[in-house]
């Protein structure tokens, strides 16, 4: 081992972070001035959750740490009680491992535990994707805020959010505005073909293809399954109706995320001819399906940060991404079959709305967040300037 190289910490707690934190993993592993540090926690690990540490160990990534965070109940008590589990577990594991730097992703509260424990212990700590900004009632916000506070380096996927980074009191020496690495993959083509796809999923290239994934709303988590039984029933109407093929993805396991599931396994008990439920698709096929999909659905920030690369159509339920920077490829309903179904038909039959979505740019960059943050994290001065935060005003 290289000793002069420096120990780059990447902390992971779920797979749709995974799946964005790729493209860094990957240009950290091959900057030869840099070595990194895997520490992988929260759903990974829980099998009722899809258990995606076989997607990490596929990839080829070595994990240095697999660390627990206990969450055993469906509430915002135990999501408390799962950061203050984290903080502990997370700071055991580099006091051992002792990195140069951590980088933690977004505003998950797996995420927010282990940057508390780095920054609690003077750990130089990178934050990608501060700044965006949603007003959909959930806790996303005031965490990606709090975590923006404690970071020392800040990598924001557009210039609106690198903007509200500096005015929050950040130094702008700090803000690198470096675009959406799940892009870095797109640009370079690395995801399934159309015939992958078809096949994979035994899927008729003829029929149209619906991809579906709801989260929970955190502070509304007692109503996630009243929420998410009008998008299912619209989409059974969609099957019926159209002849779609809808592919259902797992919720994250947020407090209100075991509710989704028992909606969607009692969907899938049902045994549709046209429904198809997987645990995790994997960033490979997830991107694949979005290529081919005439609708995404759901109220993922990967349908308003993702689908206008494919020129697919999103359709955002709900107020879980209510206010976040978004393309003309997105149409807004509430939580309501009829106005759902009316969506997926203009997705499906509206040449117009399909002609716009055809044109819409994608306002989260084109694809090389991942280098530029490797070189970013292997030429920033490691001095105390960089640990000893100062506000603007």
């Amino acid at each position: 081992m290289n000793l002069t190289r420096r120990r780059i910490a990447v902390f992971t707690g779920n797979r749709a972070e995974y799946g964005l934190q790729y493209p860094i993993l990957r240009a950290i592993a091959a900057d030869e001035r840099l070595e990194y540090l895997l520490l992988v926690s929260g759903a990974h690990l829980k099998e009722d959750f899809g258990r995606t540490l076989q997607e990490i160990e596929g990839d080829g990534f070595q994990i240095h740490a697999r660390i627990e965070i206990a969450m055993p109940e469906d509430s915002l008590f135990a999501t408390a009680q799962a950061i203050g589990s984290g903080i502990q577990s997370v700071s055991r594991v580099l006091a051992e491992l002792q990195p140069d730097l951590l980088v933690v992703y977004a505003d998950r509260f797996e995420s927010f535990s282990a940057l508390v424990a780095s920054t609690q212990m003077g750990i130089p700590t990178a934050h990608v994707e501060g700044g965006d900004y949603t007003e959909g009632g959930a806790l996303d916000d005031s965490v990606r805020h709090a975590m923006t506070k404690l970071a020392h380096l800040h990598f924001t996927t557009n210039e609106q959010a690198a903007d509200r980074v500096r005015r929050m009191g950040e130094e702008p020496w700090r803000v690198f505005n470096v675009g959406y690495p799940g892009l870095d993959l797109v640009a370079a083509g690395e995801y399934a073909s159309p015939q992958e796809v078809y096949q994979r999923f035994g899927l008729d290239p003829q029929r149209p293809v619906l991809l579906f994934t709801q989260h929970s709303v955190s502070t509304e988590f007692d109503r996630a399954a009243e929420q998410v039984r009008p998008a299912l029933a619209a989409l059974e109407e969609a099957g019926r109706r159209w002849d779609c093929q809808v592919l259902i993805t797992f919720p994250n396991d947020d407090a209100g995320g075991r509710r989704i599931l028992s909606e969607i396994e009692r969907l899938s008990r049902r045994n549709l001819p046209f429904v198809q439920v997987h645990h995790s698709v994997g960033r490979y096929y997830y991107y694949g399906i979005l290529n081919v999909a005439k609708a995404c659905l759901g109220n993922s920030s990967s349908g308003i940060k993702e689908t206008p690369a494919f020129h697919c159509p999103c359709i955002n339920i709900g107020s879980r991404q209510r206010g976040r920077l978004r393309g003309q490829n997105v149409i807004d309903v509430d939580y309501d079959t009829g106005e759902i179904v009316s969506a997926i038909e203009r997705c499906l039959n509206d040449q117009e709305f399909r002609r716009k979505v055809l044109a819409a740019s994608n306002p989260y960059g084109a694809g090389s967040a991942g280098p530029r943050i490797a070189d970013t994290l292997a030429t920033i001065d490691i001095d105390p300037r960089l640990v000893q935060k100062k506000m603007t005003y």
